[in-house]
């Protein structure tokens, strides 16, 4: 009698990208548990950042602000460079989408070392998230430290008067205070890539400042939308804007004198040609989009 062949094993149906999720995040957990991990001088954790802080914003990213990115190819491949953006949305949700951007699109997946406001670091729990995703104080010796050491590092001049701008003077740039970002990039000799974004100013429209409650809660504003605080919690859910952000031609610094950045003439005519650059391009990219929330 043929003995009965042996039928082959049925396939396993588990997908194997979720296993290998599962691997990696418990191999993660024993490293931190662990402390087998690395930091920077300044905080910044490269493995939290991909495996923990990047992919929530990156689905905010992809799915929901549909972000399209153009001129990457004006950031270098090595070597620092200041990114100096506009503000805007009533919270800095654009400061991350750039992080986002800049890291997803570069050729050597690049991290965007933030220069932030004193506000973010004195919120504990934010603070921290900020210092681990490789953010730092808004400081000239932080910035030029960061830039001589090779990283691309990225500014916002307009700070919170431009983040907290009224609806009424969307895409409008505010004043770039006094140019202490063009001082350290002529320090370093780094190039100024001026980025200019729009779809941001839809997210939260700013129609009212309660400024006793600004004042109560130690904010520089407290924002009045058409869906906050009327929708509560709800309200505080960013509006499906459709985002673009433009990453120009470098500026050089590295052709002045030694001493440039104690010019002040000079210091004043490249930080009005690096807010100019930025507003012109606004205008250009507002003629071209349709939609706010389709394009």
């Amino acid at each position: 009698m043929q003995p009965t062949p042996l039928r082959p094993a049925p396939a396993r149906t588990e997908p194997v990208g979720l296993r290998k999720g599962a691997v990696d995040l418990l191999a993660f957990a024993r490293r931190r548990l662990s402390g087998d991990y690395t930091v920077d001088e300044f905080g910044f954790d490269q493995e939290l950042t991909d495996t923990l802080l990047l992919p929530p914003l990156r689905a905010l990213y992809q799915k929901w602000f549909r972000v399209e990115v153009s001129g990457i190819e004006n950031l270098p491949a090595e070597g620092g460079a200041l990114i100096v953006s506009n503000h805007s949305g009533t919270l800095p949700i654009d400061a991350l989408m750039t992080a986002v951007a800049v890291h997803d699109n570069h050729p050597q997946q690049r991290y965007l070392r933030m220069l932030g406001a004193d506000l973010v670091f004195q919120v504990p729990m934010l603070g921290a998230l900020a210092r681990k995703s490789g953010q730092t104080l808004a400081c000239n010796p932080d910035a030029e430290q960061l830039l001589r050491s090779g990283e691309l590092v990225g500014v916002w001049p307009e700070g919170f008067k431009g983040v907290g701008k009224p609806f009424t003077d969307r895409y409008k740039l505010q004043r770039f205070g006094r140019g202490g970002f063009v001082s350290a990039a002529l320090r370093t000799g780094v190039p100024i890539i001026p980025c200019s974004i729009v779809g941001a100013e839809e997210i939260y429209p700013k129609i009212g400042d309660v400024k006793a409650l600004a004042r109560l809660f130690g904010l520089p504003y407290f924002p009045i939308t058409p869906f906050f605080p009327l929708l509560g919690p709800l309200g505080a859910i960013p509006l499906p804007s459709k985002w673009h952000i433009r990453f120009g031609e470098p500026v050089k610094t590295d052709g002045y004198a030694e001493d440039a950045q104690d010019d002040p003439m000079l210091v004043f005519t490249l930080t009005d040609q690096v807010r100019e650059t930025i507003q012109q391009t606004l205008y250009r990219m507002l003629d071209q989009r349709g939609n706010p929330f389709f394009g």
